[in-house]
């Protein structure tokens, strides 16, 4: 059935028929008028008028009948839209659904239900119609017939989602009737009395903790949308909620009424903000890009991208914000799930393609694909992350909306974020996305991920930047003037702008430090920030203090159920106290919870505690977030790590640190994965020595060796660190499996770093142990193999070959990361070639990248083709090498494969040719040796001197093959070795092939 979405998108789709695709805005909109319109015939005249406007008549007519034409090609021929000489009319189809109709017909049928007096079909036509209406008709769109018809819907909507929650409270489904008037806030968030109503419900399930939280977020959404403060009757039921009118002496005696100083327009900004308006635009153009708000902290940086997100709202985008939190590991990722669960983007996400939907679930599961995709297998499951990717950018686009996303605190992200941002701005070009970041400028330079993944964007010209300055004087002067309400003479204005600096924020804490004064009389010796903040703490009730230490002790963004569980308050007091915070613009509303309303006052709020005090609020922390969250612990693992580590429980930190490092691991977060477990090794390293203790390190060490390959290679020294400890606690703990297994990385890691005959030697030994474990043995025949061929035994190599691909089918290497049977045929091509029967090496060839085309593994073909290349080359068959090399170069490009890059970027060097030739293969010997992988060197060291002898550099050529026979007896890599001194002895081709003069002279094309 064909779908029309009209209601927070504009979109047709049709899942049983592909070729429904994107049609234009233009057209949709036609088809929006008809639909909204319909039983009414429309004159093609006047449609023509009004969607061409510009265009003469003729051409408006035209443009008419062009989109008419791709409308009835959409729609079939079902009647749905009615031709009639010189009008049109949508009279709708039982096989096109637009939801639109369909919220006007369940509302009216529910409405004719609840005169009926019949609560039950009122209700289940009611809940279809809300779940329909999605968003606001055709948002984005301006023109008045939208407007008029948008305003209409919604309030029809507000009105249901009113009418839903009175029968349900009657019928006494509270929880139900609570969810509603939720919805009825999201419709119209400037009507107090859906807020009332909230309330009233919150507080009749008991949850006044809930009921405050909703009176806060009203507060703010007045304060910022419209300047203005609750009505008396929304302060009045929220005092009677909290029960405000206490006797003397109680909590609520302490509840300050004039605390709340207005919130500070932005002032002295008025560069910043055309900077600020003029990015955005672009972005409406199609210029993609991240907008990077920096300067120091308390600048205003934050401030400027709110008065952003205001201008991207009232031009109908979708706008996303977040923030990163200086944690010692920051999660991975979280600022991405964030985003993707905004409300915008949560609809737009229900209709995308399951394939990428999918891939959104790995990071934001919902309810019914819990628990979690599995977990990912690092190396071999390391070309996913480019279809994850993928799958999350799609999800942020796919509402067809222009997009602003904000993330407060780029300092503090983690290198999966920036990568992901990375990837977001260079999909495509014409993307009407904009993300705006706020940095600190001292401490972004500190962090490398984060400096690295500008240094790209910048180099690709996505980045603009905006540093922020201190206010003149000035701007100080009438910024404390706002505040304040009265006009400083130019002494105060002095003292001021000389306590402050100009920041902001010094500004309105100063203001805000005693309530009813001036900022110069708060701010005239507080030079340091922090003494004001401690000064405005100090200000608040003892209880208030309590909860703000508990609260910043979490480091992040917190809720009042967490508080509840950790604090020693009962609920009423905590509410009060939470109230006083708010009252005093210490915390604000923050999605379901709250956050410090910046971070400087979160760390006053955290110096503020004592030692001792601090090691019991992580702990009851940490208790309280594994409460809440039974079942679902790997949700906060990040965070009950970091709780129990310094609540003094290294054992639990030691549980929660490594679910923390699978968690990554499972969403392709390699560096966050391998940091966590860094921090498991530290915690080890406190713990009292034993076989319990090397029990728990055994498998920390088993969990690095993946994503220390996918992240180094397999030539890393910390990879061959962690596999030989990893052997070594394997022994003495008698486990012959986890030993067997780190021999296979460890035969992966000498073999590559060049050290063949230990290669043998591990795989000989891990063959030896495999009689114990047989689902290791083809495993360990592929390394004899492999490590055989290298040292100049193909018929050796050949037989372990044999016995390899004899002993497993579909099994993957977690440390090779490849399809094994593929990686056996490609290799062993190899040994056939050496010992000179080409049929068979061509056989083998061809079977490895037949297996590797179609095992659906990128992975895995890569390495096919790596070594499809080098074959190739030494038949001197230049034609399919040009074309292996070029799809390995495109598949290591898109899936960020090293080494076999390399490979191909020194095969296409020699045949290239020429200086040009030259400068390449020595780019990719330099990568190589970087790497540390020193395998197959003499190889590569000859093509290098086939070029230079071809440019008549024989003295260089000489040179290089010396290089090369050295290196073939360091790395006992015989293999190679007899064509060195072939070669150094004719000075001509390499084993027989075409020089790549010859090559040229082919005209074959050249990479």
């Amino acid at each position: 059935m064909l779908t029309v979405y009209l209601l927070g998108e504009q979109r047709v789709s049709d899942p049983a028929d592909s070729r429904v695709g994107p049609i234009s805005s233009r057209a949709i909109a036609l088809l929006a008028y008809l639909v909204l319109h319909a039983g009414l015939a429309q004159s093609r005249t006047r449609l023509a008028g009004l969607f061409w406007p510009e265009s003469s008549e003729q051409q408006a007519r035209t443009n008419l009948r062009r989109e008419l034409h791709n409308l009835r090609g959409l729609l079939g021929a079902d009647g749905a839209l009615a031709a009639d000489g010189p009008t049109l009319t949508w009279t709708g189809s039982p096989s096109c659904r637009v939801d639109v109709d369909t919220f006007r017909n369940e509302r009216s049928t529910a409405l004719a239900a609840l005169a009926d007096s019949d609560p039950r079909a009122f209700l289940d036509h009611a809940d279809r119609a809300i779940d329909v209406y999605r968003g606001e008709l055709m948002p984005g769109t301006y023109e008045d017939w939208v407007l008029d018809h948008r305003e209409v819907l919604r309030r029809q909507c507000v009105e249901l989602c009113g009418a839903t929650v009175r029968v349900l409270r009657e019928s006494g489904d509270v929880d139900t009737a609570t969810a509603c008037a939720r919805r009825r806030i999201q419709l119209d968030p400037l009507e107090e009395v859906g807020y009332r109503t909230l309330m009233e419900l919150q507080a009749a399930s008991g949850d006044r903790a809930a009921a405050m939280t909703t009176y806060h977020r009203c507060a703010a959404v007045l304060e910022t949308e419209l300047g203005v403060a609750p009505s008396p009757a929304t302060a009045r039921l929220f005092d009677n909620l909290l029960g405000e009118h206490s006797k003397p002496g109680s909590a609520g005696a302490h509840r300050p009424e004039r605390a709340r100083t207005a919130v500070p327009t932005l002032i002295g900004r008025e560069q910043e903000r055309g900077e600020v308006h003029r990015r955005w635009q672009q972005a409406l153009d199609g210029r993609q890009g991240l907008l990077l708000v920096s300067g120091d902290a308390g600048v205003g940086k934050t401030r400027l991208t709110t008065e952003l997100a205001e201008i991207a709202r009232a031009d109908g985008a979708v706008v996303a914000s977040t923030r990163c939190f200086g944690l010692p590991v920051p999660v991975a990722l979280a600022p991405v799930a964030e985003w993707l669960r905004s409300p915008d983007l949560q609809s737009a996400i229900a209709s995308l393609n399951p394939l990428w939907r999918a891939e959104v679930e790995r990071l934001v599961p919902s309810a019914e694909s819990w628990p979690r995709p599995a977990t990912s297998r690092a190396m071999v499951d390391a070309w996913q992350r480019h279809r994850f990717f993928e799958g999350t950018a799609r999800a942020v686009l796919s509402s067809g909306r222009p997009v602003l996303l904000v993330l407060d605190d780029l300092q503090w992200c983690d290198a999966e974020t920036t990568a992901w941002l990375a990837f977001l701005l260079s999909l495509e070009t014409r993307m009407r996305v904009l993300v705006a970041a706020t940095a600190r400028t001292d401490e972004v330079q500190s962090r490398r991920d984060v400096r690295e993944a500008l240094r790209a964007l910048r180099s690709a010209r996505l980045v603009s930047d905006l540093e922020v300055d201190p206010l003149t004087p000035d701007g100080t002067a009438e910024l404390a003037r706002s505040l304040g309400g009265r006009t400083l003479d130019p002494s105060e204005e002095a003292v001021l702008y000389a306590a402050t600096g100009g920041y902001p924020l010094y500004v309105v804490e100063a203001a805000r430090m005693v309530p009813g004064s001036d900022a110069t009389e708060a701010g005239g010796d507080a030079g340091d920030l922090g003494e004001v903040l401690q000064r405005r703490l100090e200000q608040c009730s003892e209880p208030a203090r309590d909860v703000a230490g508990l609260a910043a002790a979490l480091g992040t963004d917190f809720d009042l159920d967490l508080l509840s569980e950790a604090s020693d308050l009962d609920t009423d007091p905590l509410v009060q106290a939470v109230d006083e915070l708010w009252r005093r613009r210490i915390v604000r509303p923050e999605g379901t919870g709250y956050d410090f309303v910046h971070d400087l006052v979160r760390e006053a709020a955290y110096r503020s505690v004592g030692p001792p005090r601090r090691w019991l609020l992580h702990r009851r922390l940490a208790q309280g977030l594994e409460l809440l969250h039974t079942g679902r612990t790997d949700d906060v693992a990040a965070q009950l790590a970091e709780q129990y580590r310094r609540g003094g429980r290294p054992d639990r930190a030691l549980h929660y640190q490594q679910r923390a490092a699978e968690v990554a691991a499972g969403v392709f977060a390699n560096a966050e994965a391998l940091r966590h477990f860094r921090y498991c090794l530290d915690l080890l390293e406190a713990m009292p020595a034993g076989r319990n203790r090397d029990a728990c390190e055994v498998e920390v060490r088993q969990g690095m060796s993946a994503p220390l390959t996918t992240l180094y290679g397999y030539s890393s020294a910390e990879l061959e660190q962690t596999l030989d400890r990893t052997a070594e606690l394997g022994q003495q703990l008698r486990r012959p499996t986890v030993v067997l297994a780190a021999l296979i990385g460890l035969f992966a890691v000498h073999f590559v770093q060049g050290h063949t005959a230990r290669a043998h030697r591990i795989g000989l030994r891990a063959l030896e142990l495999s009689a114990a474990d047989p689902a290791f043995e083809g495993q360990a025949q592929f390394a004899v193999a492999g490590a055989a061929l290298g040292l100049g035994r193909p018929a050796e190599a050949i037989e372990h070959f044999d016995l390899a691909r004899g002993a497993f089918s579909d099994d993957y290497s977690f440390i090779l990361g490849t399809r094994l049977e593929v990686h056996a045929h490609a290799w062993e091509s190899h040994a056939y070639w050496m010992i000179g029967d080409e049929e068979a090496a061509a056989q083998s060839c061809a079977e490895a990248l037949a297996l590797g085309r179609t095992c659906g593994h990128p992975y895995s073909l890569a390495v096919a083709l790596g070594y499809a290349s080098v074959l190739h080359q030494l038949r001197g068959d230049d034609v399919a090498l040009l074309a292996s090399v070029t799809e390995l170069r495109e598949l290591c490009e898109r899936y960020h494969f090293a080494y076999y890059s390399q490979w191909s970027q020194i095969l296409e060097g020699r045949l290239l040719g020429g200086e040009r030739g030259i400068a390449k293969i020595r780019e990719g010997l330099a990568e190589l040796r970087r790497q540390r992988a020193f395998a197959r060197m003499p190889y590569w060291l000859s093509l290098l001197a086939e070029v230079q002898i071809d440019v008549g550099d024989v003295d260089a050529a000489r040179a290089t093959l010396d290089a090369a026979r050295i290196a073939a007896e360091q790395h006992d890599d015989r293999g190679w070795l007899p064509q060195v001194p072939r070669l150094r002895a004719e000075a001509g081709p390499f084993a027989g092939g075409p020089s790549p003069r010859t090559v040229r002279e082919r005209r074959i094309p050249t990479v």
